[in-house]
């Protein structure tokens, strides 16, 4: 089928990676997102965070003509996948919000991953996008205690908005039965460890690229029998792996996104046309910034699908 962009969002952490050459060789092929063109270091068309509308579909699938739908497929005006490549975003959610699909997804994980107890003491470090979610959901669960914690004070107003509490690292609880890192700076993996209590499981959700990262294993982690795990998206946590898919579990994450609190986490947009410049300026200076959307311009009317594929944009 035939999709027209409507927004795509940049995931900023693994973008900047990739945008900066900073993805190690032995992993070229394990960080491949579908629909990639070109190879690592570059040039290549990285993103996997899109909504589109529907304007050309088979037969089979005339239902989904003129529907939006999210796809994970790199930042582009308009281009053709097959048709189980999309999955229909839900009506009662908003296109731009519907572009948080992929750190929603990212988030489940993480929690099929973690698998906290009902009333779990869980701290989240790290305030980006999928920090937040991750609290978020994590604060729906009965019982559950859960802090956000960021070096950014500024945080402080989205962790409201999501409706969990906040702290800065050095006024952050301990003891705390979960633990999960999600900031991206190795600094806040040496936070997680020492905010986790006895016997408790910090899970390490943050990817560095080719950075070497020094683990504080010294100290307390062995006398209070600590557990480091990591949680990666790139396949469905062991728990559900059985029974949920990877699009069963895309489609879960668009049906979360139905709160709008969590408009909170879009902060900023540009045009397709000057992404060169965005994706440069938020690598290097992403400032306050959580998820910037790319917006997208131009229509056609939606058709079937003829027996050749239409041409893409």
């Amino acid at each position: 089928m035939r999709v027209r962009a409507l927004v795509s969002a940049l995931s900023r952490g693994t973008e900047s990676i990739v945008f900066l050459g900073r993805v190690p060789p032995a992993l070229y092929a394990d960080m491949r997102c579908p629909f990639q063109e070109g190879d690592f270091p570059g040039p290549v068309k990285y993103g996997y965070c899109m909504v589109g509308v529907v304007e050309a579909a088979p037969p089979t699938r005339a239902d989904l003509l003129g529907r939006r739908v999210f796809c994970l497929h790199p930042h582009q005006d308009q281009f053709i996948v097959p048709a189980d490549a999309v999955v229909p975003v839900p009506a009662q959610v908003p296109t731009e919000r519907a572009a948080l699909a992929a750190n929603m997804e990212t988030a489940v994980n993480i929690l099929w991953d973690a698998l906290p107890p009902v009333g779990s003491r869980i701290a989240v470090v790290g305030a980006g996008v999928v920090g937040c979610l991750t609290a978020w959901l994590a604060a729906r669960l009965p019982g559950t205690e859960v802090e956000l914690i960021d070096i950014n004070p500024a945080r402080a107003a989205t962790a409201q908005a999501l409706g969990v509490a906040f702290s800065l690292p050095d006024a952050a609880a301990g003891d705390r039965d979960l633990v999960i890192h999600v900031s991206g700076n190795p600094d806040g993996l040496v936070t997680a460890l020492r905010l986790a209590g006895f016997e408790s499981t910090v899970v390490e959700a943050s990817w560095y690229g080719d950075r070497p990262v020094a683990v504080p294993l010294g100290a307390g982690f062995h006398p209070r029998r600590l557990r480091l795990i990591s949680s990666q998206v790139g396949a469905v946590a062991p728990a559900m792996r059985p029974r949920w898919s990877h699009r069963d579990r895309l489609a879960l994450a668009l049906g979360l996104l139905d709160d709008p609190a969590l408009d909170s986490l879009l902060t900023g947009s540009s045009m397709f046309a000057d992404l060169t410049n965005t994706l440069a300026r938020l690598a290097q200076a992403p400032g306050d910034q959580l998820c910037h959307l790319i917006r997208y311009g131009g229509s056609h009317p939606p058709q079937p699908m003829t027996e050749e594929p239409l041409p893409g944009g």
